[in-house]
């Protein structure tokens, strides 16, 4: 490994989406936001439309089918026009849906503020009610405030609002639990602001979201409910006219004229389908992941688009040869590289060290090197990993998910998020055993046991059937690394695994991996941003800086005559014993030229 000379990083402009962009990007949502802006439009301009009275009762042109000469949708019992129905009929369902959204969001948003807000005796009263709501079939609570009120359609719209009342309250009570106990919050309070104005001014933004994601996936549902009480003949009363009461009107005449109901039955489904599909656009909308380019539904390796794949043939004997390596993020339609032109090589029974700070890219180059960049937004744009000659990149998803635990074992900086909660750790190990070897359960039980000798944990077969939550740190960084060695791996990537320990705990997890690299002749690739760390297990290292290596060589040389300014900066900021105060002293001027 020779030393890189340094490159001003690369950037390309981001072009982070519009929120009309994202909406227009998913394509149901865009048909959807299409199908209804056409119905809404019709709804609207119905008054100057040139249509027939939607009311204009003519027996001698009863029942005729659509597309005749004056109707084009044909007529009804009562020789109405239909076309002139459906569009003034749309209209209403609309707008008595939109009206019971907001009522019933808006009371139930206030109920679940207030209740999520206050807790105590306020919240069980208010939550009580809401339950009391719940507890009832809500088309059967429908038809009871109705028959109650009395038939109507704006007694139905009342109706429909009460039995969604609970379905904001409680969406909403959830997440104000969540946020009145947040820190901002709390420093609002001590601040000296009034309940009031912390509910509307901190709580309610962040709650915003929530509010209207729900509205528009429930409009839809209101307009169904509202079209199914007029079906009963408990909504629109005649001569006026909703969408329900069109399809209620013609199911006496299903077999004869079909048309007089299928028609208002297909624009319910086309009005509710638009508006259920809008909704979903407007969740994604809302949710800044996306908007960053982070999709929901990740690949199961990284997505790969090499402009260039280096020469096969491995010049040297190594057995991850890294070289000219390329991986970017797609950030809205642009594509930012976050690791440039890496290349480096590791050896059986050698250490190579990659250090930097934190967003140098280290972790994305050991992730890119098995296919574990999340994809989207990750993209391996360039280069090539050879372990043993053969390019890991160029493989099938199978062919790669092969080397992951098996050829090569990864250890990850926080094991408590990495091993599974709900399951034992002695069946955790196990698992990685019986993903790559054709043995039984109780083998490989048994083999979880001997690995958790080996890497230190005492009462193994004891501490086989704990939790991970059961366990220290240092415990479970022991497990990832029992983990790393169930398949005699011939390459171990650590990436900071002492980061989150105490500084003895941190030395005892070293010396495992020196005395594991040393029997095993393993080769161990380890990422970290303490140089100290370096000089005690490294032999080779290589200095990263805004995704690129600059500087790199054996640990010695560099770490005796760093030659670049940022190495040195590393170098500086190991302490000495002995040093006190002038270790200030003479990082101070470092951190001052760096800020200038």
């Amino acid at each position: 490994m020779s030393q890189i000379a340094a490159t001003p990083p690369v950037t390309e402009p981001s072009a982070r989406l519009s929120s009309w962009s994202l909406l227009l990007n998913n394509r149901l949502a865009t048909g959807g936001l299409i199908v209804l802006g056409i119905i809404a439009l019709l709804a609207i301009l119905a008054p100057v439309l040139p249509l027939d009275n939607p009311n204009a009762t003519t027996p001698a042109n009863r029942l005729q089918q659509p597309f005749s000469e004056g109707h084009i949708l044909g007529t009804d019992q009562l020789g109405r026009d239909i076309l002139s129905r459906l569009i003034w009929g749309s209209q209403v369902s609309i707008a008595v849906g939109l009206s019971a959204t907001a009522i019933a969001a808006l009371t139930g948003s206030l109920i679940g503020l207030i209740a999520g807000f206050a807790r105590g005796r306020t919240d069980n009263i208010l939550m009580r009610l809401i339950d009391m709501l719940m507890a009832f079939p809500y088309i059967l609570l429908a038809l009871a405030i109705v028959a109650v009120l009395g038939p109507g359609l704006l007694n139905a719209l009342y109706a429909i609002a009460i039995v969604n009342i609970p379905f904001f309250a409680r969406n909403v009570r959830g997440v104000t639990i969540g946020l009145a106990s947040r820190e901002f919050v709390d420093a609002a309070r001590l601040s000296g602001k009034s309940w009031l104005a912390i509910l509307f001014t901190e709580i309610l933004p962040n709650v915003l979201p929530v509010i209207v994601i729900t509205m528009s996936t429930t409009v839809g549902w209101m307009i169904l409910e509202t079209a199914g009480l007029s079906f009963l003949g408990l909504g629109a009363q005649p001569p006026q006219s909703d969408l329900g009461s069109m399809l209620g009107e013609g199911r006496s005449l299903l077999f004869n004229a079909p048309h007089v109901s299928i028609i208002p039955g297909l624009m319910i489904f086309a009005l509710v389908m638009s508006i259920n599909l809008l909704g979903d656009g407007v969740r994604d909308v809302l949710d800044p992941r996306l908007r960053a380019g982070d999709l929901t539904r990740p690949r199961a390796v990284t997505r790969i688009e090499r402009t260039s794949v280096p020469d096969p043939k491995v010049e040297t004997d190594a057995i991850l040869d890294v070289r000219g390596l390329e991986t970017s993020f797609q950030k809205g339609r642009a594509t930012v590289p976050a690791v440039k032109s890496v290349s480096f090589a590791v050896r059986k029974g050698e250490c190579v060290g990659l250090i930097g700070e934190s967003g140098s890219g280290k972790s994305v180059t050991a992730l890119s090197l098995l296919g574990l960049v999340a994809s989207p937004p990750g993209v391996i744009t360039d280069g090539g990993a050879y372990i043993e000659g053969e390019d890991v990149l160029s493989k099938s998803e199978s062919g790669i998910r092969a080397f992951r635990g098996g050829k090569v074992a990864y250890v990850f900086q926080d094991p408590l998020t990495t091993l599974h909660p709900l399951y034992k750790v002695g069946d955790q190990i196990a698992e990685a055993i019986l993903a790559h070897q054709p043995v039984s359960k109780e083998e490989a039980k048994k083999r979880a046991v001997d690995l958790m000798e080996q890497v230190g944990i005492r009462d193994a077969a004891d501490r086989v059937d704990a939790f991970p939550h059961q366990l220290s740190g240092g415990q479970r960084q022991r497990i990832g690394i029992a983990m790393a060695l169930a398949n005699d791996p011939d390459i171990i990537i650590a990436d900071e695994p002492t980061t989150a320990l105490d500084v003895t705990v941190q030395a005892k997890i070293l010396d495992l991996l020196q005395d594991l690299r040393t029997q095993r002749g393993l080769a161990l690739l380890l990422i970290t941003h303490d140089f100290g760390v370096i000089a005690q297990v490294c032999d080779k290292v290589a200095v990263m800086k805004d995704g690129e290596i600059v500087e790199a060589g054996m640990t010695e040389s560099v770490l005796r005559s760093p030659q670049h300014a940022y190495t040195q900066k590393l170098k500086a900021c190991v302490p000495e014993l002995g040093q006190g105060k002038a270790f200030l002293d003479g990082v101070r001027p470092l951190f001052a030229e760096a800020a200038q």
